[in-house]
């Protein structure tokens, strides 16, 4: 089975509520206030490179799938300078997360919304840092478009990346982060000369696990992001 075909048969599994995404990411959903919380939604957008495949050859993806995400702007209140999929609150006029996601992408990268193709929405899970409760959509891009950063107040810039070079080893950190009194560690991906590390980090490894994409790497290799 494809990468594509992967990536479509897991999300008809989760969009009938069946599947374990999100299964231990519970901690962070329990953590947000239910009362005062927020909705949002972020756009997991899987496609086909135009140029630049993977430097890392992974028997479970081909060399050319990549993956979608904005940097987050460094003069941002929430998660400033910070590595994301595009994404954001649910408005009113939004019928529901995937509209969100595909609105919010739009605005972020300037995707046109109509060249992909919805491959299902998974679990909420919590962003407690913020009180949002978040819907990852999952999409596959039939049609890409060119993306760029569309407002510099929102986004720094916008690219995508070989999924791939994310499930090489070698790219592989823990991160730890010392914060009210606590020490949190969790996963991260260094790509472009960034690192990708948090709720998206979270997010992907979780996903990649339930595909069965992830390789062994070396959880000891530790280090402190740059917040």
């Amino acid at each position: 089975m494809s990468a594509q075909a992967e990536l479509e048969a897991f999300g008809a599994l989760v969009s009938d509520g069946a599947g374990n995404f999100g299964r231990d990411l519970r901690f962070m959903t329990r953590a947000v206030d239910p009362d005062a919380a927020r909705a949002a939604a972020v756009l997991i957008l899987f496609g086909v490179l135009d140029e630049h495949p993977a430097r890392f050859h992974a028997d479970a993806v081909p060399d050319d799938l990549d993956v979608l995400f904005v940097e987050r702007a460094s003069t941002l209140n929430s998660h400033p300078g910070q590595i994301a999929f595009p994404g954001g609150a649910v408005d009113d006029s939004d019928t529901d997360a995937i509209a969100a996601a595909l609105r919010e992408a739009n605005e972020e990268t300037g995707l046109d919304p109509s060249g992909v193709r919805i491959l299902g929405a998974l679990p909420e899970v919590g962003l407690p840092v913020s009180n949002f409760l978040v819907t990852p959509v999952l999409g596959w891009w039939d049609k890409p478009t060119p993306v760029d950063v569309v407002d510099e107040a929102e986004s720094a810039s916008v690219f995508r990346v070989p999924v791939a070079d994310l499930l090489d080893p070698a790219n592989r950190r823990t991160t730890v982060v010392a914060r009210g009194g606590q020490v949190h560690r969790g996963p991260a991906f260094l790509v472009n000369g960034v690192v990708v590390w948090g709720f998206t980090a979270l997010i992907l490894d979780d996903l990649f696990n339930q595909l069965g994409w992830t390789l062994p790497w070396d959880t000891s290799r530790e280090m402190v992001p740059d917040f």
